[in-house]
């Protein structure tokens, strides 16, 4: 059924994340839906990735794109049904393709049932020990309990009919929940239970560092935050993903825990990874460096020291669903990427052609790294990040809590261009309602049909590097060794004979020697690297 089948498929896979709403629809409601990736399956297999990550699919009043969970046991009706589910587990499984779905532990919605009931029953009550229920300071309690920041700006409290104040440090509609209180702990090992018991391969873990609170909910200076800090990074959240580890482990094939987990401190980020608790983390910092061969190699050098002691594989990606398109970032002057600034940045003039040189280059970087690697749905068309929707058709929360000032993650949420057939460039079938979010008129030269017909196109490079590194035992997880080179050049030798190098600097320079050229994100005159150029060489003796 599968390519390998190992039991550490998540130390080497190449994992694609599709965001449900906007990747196909075919019922023709504007919204993509498991029908539409279930219709997809044939093109992610040819496209050569080992296992799909799904953004949150479950109930959901949509508050935050669907990590405002309703109901974790179910579908959104606006996706399909659980059934349907089932089918799509079984028919990626007979693609050779894993399934990977996301879990928000941190926080539900306010339309789930446990936050209707703690609502219901009032102060005092066992539901409201579920939540961060506590009383308002102030004469008459009309003061948040604290001052804690909401992630999404604004408080993280807000108040309720009775009185009381509920902790969010996301939207207002996404409780926090409390995982001091066992039932809060029991509920989620049987929704991991759930979904593995369907075939689901492995579970990716929303906001990982997030769901232990200081229980004393004392303020504190954002600027200067006390350690620990009272509501990231706390020692406690280790023997939530522990318990989970041995639920994951308790199947005949052990399912993967894959992690969210933004830390500055290597160190403590590599606690995560520990041989009892989760098998990878998200390496958010590669994703935030910029176009730099001195940069990228530290980043590199420094991921792989922090999961060297705990045996843990590294994991990279350029792009998500939370942060601006590969080929956007890369075209400006300033190419790293911090959530922090993306408002600074929203609009900055962008050189489109120069972005996909460099997002081209970026793909056969990452994909020759040591570890297993993401690609977020339509990277590998070298789509453009869309700055100019308006206001008016904007459903990030971020956008609407900051008064429109943080332009917020819409922009790398909009539907993918299938073809010039079709409502949404084939995103929907022919008649179909627009699509949730409208596409750019010039995406209709980056449609899949028309990738898929030219050679030189962003498609099919990512298609022959994801052949080349399923068929090169030597790629995904082991040892790399880095050449000496120039400056602004970045090469590497990997197990088998195969050396990536990559040409960050404003001239061309010379390839490494070697025997074959297998791939190169760019022509090579006079065979020299371009600027803005990688190739994947073959030394054989």
């Amino acid at each position: 059924m599968f390519h390998h089948d190992s039991r550490d498929w998540w130390r080497h896979a190449a994992i694609y994340q599709v965001y449900p709403r906007s990747f196909a629809d075919a019922n023709g409601d504007g919204t993509g839906d498991l029908a539409g990736i279930r219709a997809k399956l044939g093109y992610l297999h040819d496209l050569g990735i080992n296992a799909i990550w799904f953004s949150p699919w479950y109930p959901s009043p949509m508050a935050d794109a669907g990590y405002d969970v309703a109901d974790y046991r179910d579908i959104d009706p606006s996706f399909g049904t659980l059934a349907e589910a089932e089918t799509l587990i079984e028919q990626a499984h007979a693609h050779g393709i894993r399934i990977i779905v996301d879990i928000v532990p941190n926080h539900c919605s306010d339309a789930h049932a446990w936050f209707q009931q703690a609502l219901a029953e009032g102060p005092g009550s066992p539901a409201r020990d579920l939540f961060w229920f506590r009383e308002g300071r102030g004469e008459h309690g009309e003061l948040p309990p604290n001052d804690w920041q909401s992630v999404f700006e604004g408080p993280a409290w807000t108040r309720v009919a009775d009185g009381q104040w509920y902790l969010h440090l996301f939207a207002a509609e996404q409780p926090d929940l409390n995982w001091d209180n066992p039932l809060v702990r029991a509920e989620f090992a049987d929704i991991l239970r759930f979904w593995f018991d369907r075939g689901v391969d492995g579970i990716r873990i929303d906001s990982a560092a997030m769901c232990v609170k200081d229980p004393a909910l004392a303020d504190f200076d954002r600027t200067s935050p006390p350690d620990p800090h009272p509501f990231v990074d706390r020692d406690e959240i280790h023997d939530i993903y522990r318990s989970w580890r041995a639920v994951a482990d308790s199947y005949e094939v052990p399912r993967a825990l894959i992690g969210e987990v933004w830390l500055g401190d290597t160190e403590r980020f590599a606690r995560y990874l520990r041989p009892d608790e989760m098998h990878a983390a998200f390496n958010f910092d590669f994703l935030g460096a910029p176009w730099d061969a001195k940069a990228m190699r530290a980043c590199v050098d420094a991921t792989l020291a922090s999961h060297a002691p705990v045996g843990a594989p590294s994991t990279w990606v350029l792009c998500n669903h939370d942060v601006t398109r590969t080929v956007t970032r890369y075209g400006r002057a300033e190419t790293g990427f911090d959530h922090a600034l993306r408002q600074v940045r929203h609009q900055v003039p962008t050189d489109a052609a120069l972005g996909l040189r460099r997002a081209r280059a970026a793909a056969l970087l990452t994909l020759a790294l040591p570890g297993s690697v993401y690609v977020y749905q339509g990277e590998e068309l070298g789509l453009t990040e869309v700055e100019d929707l308006p206001g008016t058709v904007r459903q990030d929360p971020i956008f609407h809590r900051s008064g429109g000032n943080d332009p917020g993650r819409d922009g790398c949420r909009v539907p993918l261009p299938w073809s010039a057939d079709g409502t949404s460039l084939g995103f929907s079938p022919d008649g179909a309602q627009p699509a949730w979010l409208p596409q750019p008129r010039h995406w209709a030269g980056s449609t899949v049909a028309d990738q898929q017909a030219d050679p030189d196109s962003m498609l099919r490079l990512y298609q022959a590097a994801l052949a080349l590194r399923g068929a090169e035992a030597g790629l995904g997880d082991g040892p790399m060794t880095w050449l000496d080179t120039e400056d602004q050049v970045l090469a590497f030798t990997r197990p088998g004979g195969l050396t990536c190098v990559v040409n960050f600097g404003d001239r061309p320079v010379d390839l490494p020697w070697h025997t074959d050229l297998l791939l190169s994100s760019a022509p090579l005159p006079d065979g020299q690297l371009p600027t803005d150029t990688a190739a994947w060489l073959r030394t054989t003796p």
